[in-house]
Order: C-alpha cells, then sequence, then structure tokens
C-alpha cells in the first residue's frame, strides 16, 4: 500500500469516527442528563443516589483507561472499539428495565467499560496510527468537532424519545440507534494502521520505524507527571464549575435560566475554538498553546469568583469555553507531540487516567471543598491558582529524554 493510500483510508477511518463519537457520546454521556428527572419521578430515588451511579461509570472509566491504551498500541482499534459498542448496547437494554438501586449501579460500572472502549481515548489512538505526523492535527481536529455536536444532536432527540416513550422506552430506542450506527462502522472501518515503511496493512505493530517513547520510558520524565496533574487539575476545575455554576450564580440573584444559558454557550464556544487550535498550534507549538489554555481557564475561574463584584460574565464564558474546546485536542496531541506516535495509546491512557478520574470525582470533590474552605468563591480562586501553575510546569519543564530513553 502506498503513502498516499494509507493516508486516503486514515481519512475513511476519522470519516467513521466522527459518525460513531457523535453517537457515542450522545447516547452515553449526554443521554444520562435528560434521563435523570424522569428516573427520579419513576423509581423515588434521590438525585445522589442517581448521580451516583453515573460517577462510579466515570470512575471505572478512568481505572480502564491505561489497558485500554495498551490493548489498542498492541492490536489496534477494532476489535476494542467493536466490543465496546455491543457492551454498550446490551447495557442500555439491561438499563431500561433496572428496578434497584443496586442493578443501576451495575449497570454503570459495567457501563464505564464501554465508556472506556468507545469514546476519544481509543478514538484518538486509532487516528494517530494513521496520521504519526503529516495531518494528525487536522484529523484529530475533525473528530472533535464532530464530537462537540454530540450534545446539540441528541439532548432534544432524547428529550423527545422521553416525551414520547418514557425514559424505558426511550433507552430501547437510543440502544437500536447505538447498535446501528456504531457496531457496523466500528467492525468494518477501523481497520489495522500500517506502520510507515511497511508495504503490508496491519504490519507487525512491534515495527520500529515508528518513532515513540515507551509507556516506562515516558514516565521517567518529568514532563510526564506535568501533563497528568495539569490535566487533572483541569478537568477538575471545569467539570466542577459545569456541576456547580447554576447553584453558585443562583445564590448571588442570577435565574437559573440564565446560569443554564452560559453553561449552553460555554459548549456553542468550544467549536470556534476547536477551528483555529491547529493553525494557533502550529504557529507557537502544542507546549505553549497548552499553557496558554490552563492560563486562559484560570482567569475564567478568577472573574467566576469575583462574579458578586462584576458587571456582566460574557467574558468569563467566552474564554472558559474556548479554552475547554481547545483542551481536548491539546491533551490529544501535546502526547504524540512530545512522547511520539507509537506508544500512543498506553501514554494517552496513563494520563487519562487522571483527567478522567477528576471528572469522576469533581462534582462531589468541589462540594466537599465548599464546606471545607467555606464557600464557592474560594474553590474558584483555588483553582485559578492550580490552573496557573499547572500552565507553569508544562511550559518550564524541559521534555529532552532521558539518559538511555529511546524513541523506539
Amino acid at each position: 500500500m502506498t503513502d498516499s493510500g494509507r493516508l486516503s483510508y486514515g481519512w475513511v477511518v476519522v470519516a467513521a469516527l466522527c459518525v460513531t463519537e457523535v453517537v457515542s457520546w450522545g447516547i452515553l454521556y449526554y443521554g444520562f442528563p435528560v434521563l435523570l428527572r424522569p428516573m427520579e419521578a419513576d423509581l423515588g430515588w434521590s438525585r445522589v443516589e442517581i448521580t451516583g451511579a453515573f460517577s462510579v461509570g466515570m470512575g471505572v472509566a478512568a481505572l480502564a483507561a491505561l489497558p485500554v491504551g495498551r490493548w489498542i498500541d498492541r492490536h489496534g482499534a477494532r476489535a476494542l472499539m467493536t466490543l465496546g459498542s455491543c457492551l454498550a448496547t446490551a447495557l442500555l437494554l439491561v438499563w431500561s428495565r433496572v428496578e434497584s438501586l443496586p442493578e443501576l449501579y451495575a449497570v454503570w460500572s459495567l457501563m464505564g467499560l464501554a465508556l472506556a472502549a468507545t469514546l476519544y481515548e481509543p478514538a484518538f489512538a486509532a487516528v494517530v496510527g494513521w496520521f504519526a505526523t503529516r495531518g494528525r492535527d487536522k484529523a484529530l481536529l475533525t473528530v472533535t468537532l464532530a464530537g462537540a455536536l454530540a450534545s446539540t444532536i441528541f439532548m432534544p432527540l432524547e428529550a423527545w424519545l422521553v416525551t414520547r416513550l418514557g425514559w424505558r422506552g426511550a433507552l430501547l430506542a437510543l440502544a437500536v440507534i447505538l447498535a446501528v450506527l456504531t457496531i457496523p462502522l466500528h467492525a468494518l472501518m477501523l481497520r489495522p494502521a500500517p506502520r510507515r515503511g511497511s508495504g503490508t496493512p496491519g504490519a507487525d505493530r512491534a515495527d520500529g520505524r515508528v518513532p515513540g517513547l515507551t509507556l516506562r520510558a515516558s514516565a521517567r520524565m518529568a514532563v510526564f507527571w506535568v501533563l497528568v496533574v495539569a490535566f487533572f487539575v483541569a478537568n477538575f476545575a471545569t467539570n466542577s464549575v459545569t456541576i456547580h455554576l447554576i447553584p453558585y450564580l443562583s445564590d448571588r440573584g442570577y435565574s437559573p435560566t440564565l446560569a443554564a444559558v452560559m453553561i449552553g454557550w460555554m459548549g456553542a464556544m468550544q467549536l470556534p475554538a476547536r477551528l483555529v487550535f491547529a493553525p494557533i498550534a502550529a504557529r507557537f507549538g502544542h507546549r505553549a498553546v497548552t499553557a496558554v489554555i490552563f492560563f486562559v481557564q484560570a482567569v475564567s475561574l478568577a472573574q467566576l469568583a469575583l462574579a458578586a463584584r462584576l458587571p456582566t460574565l460574557v467574558p468569563m464564558v467566552v474564554m472558559l469555553g474556548a479554552a475547554n474546546g481547545m483542551a481536548t485536542l491539546a491533551r490529544a496531541t501535546i502526547i504524540a507531540e512530545i512522547f511520539g506516535p507509537r506508544h500512543y495509546g498506553s501514554i494517552s491512557g496513563a494520563i487519562a487516567l487522571g483527567a478522567n478520574g477528576a471528572r469522576a470525582i469533581a462534582p462531589v470533590g468541589a462540594a466537599l471543598l465548599t464546606v471545607a474552605l467555606g464557600g464557592y468563591e474560594r474553590v474558584f480562586g483555588l483553582l485559578a491558582a492550580a490552573l496557573v501553575v499547572a500552565g507553569l510546569g508544562v511550559v518550564a519543564t524541559p521534555a529532552g529524554h532521558g539518559e538511555g530513553d529511546e524513541m523506539r
């Protein structure tokens, strides 16, 4: 297979993942908040009890990120993402029949495995396999642009299905949609990525022609741990804002509707930000841009901490939304840029262990910090300071390879 042939089929993989990521995110992640209130009303469980199941699923997904990355490095994404879609479909069917809280927690414990096998981390690893250098940022951008539409497309659809079919019937319909639109594409379109310099699709993945540090070698570099901590802090901060913004602003005289609109506009700002990420990163470098993203998030949270003294929070909405949109691409690209593409899945999975774990603990963690520190303002101020430290760490930590750390 020629280089142009590999590149061309790489875009087929990107196109398939655009569809499957929209559907997977839209149903498996954004479907939960739509079904939350109908489940409360029907089953009589508290919001804390129900959302606890979601947090368990996010925690399992975080823990599974590293083995998922190792699997993809060795065997490719096709089998794993196909099995993930099959598991998710089965779990949606079981979810539609739950009658007890332990059953819901069991479903979401397993759903965490499905999330780890179908969402951005395995998709990014599949893309990087086909675009080791040339076109990589554009390919990753394309997948994340599609993924950003998941809530816009599926949350209204899910709300309509709940109105028409009830929450149990909606889950049955969503299971069919997920199965039809993701299982065949994962099974048929995600061919193993050939190694550069090899003429055979799916050539031996141990071939050394594609450079890249191993996970063990990467973990001996300070920059690896800086990225682990930095993306943990960033995900904790942004997810804390998403969960706690409405009650925080409501206590300061904003209507809940206006606070919800702010969250919606933060999501909308992600699309234009992602469109300009690749040229900005190409001009200034991935490390510098990643650091600036953390600084912008810090300034945004500082504005939020000062909400009672500011005439408007529009700059916060624009800045935080744009920075959040770029952060997803920054994590995907800086890993390949610093550590190389060959062991991308393993290294990305290790860093995602912290980043996705932050998503699971942020709702409860921010609430506990609020009690400990005496208010949301202090929590947002603390997180802003932590983000500044994270940004400084990313830009200041050397990325040179340690002695004996081969790019192999």
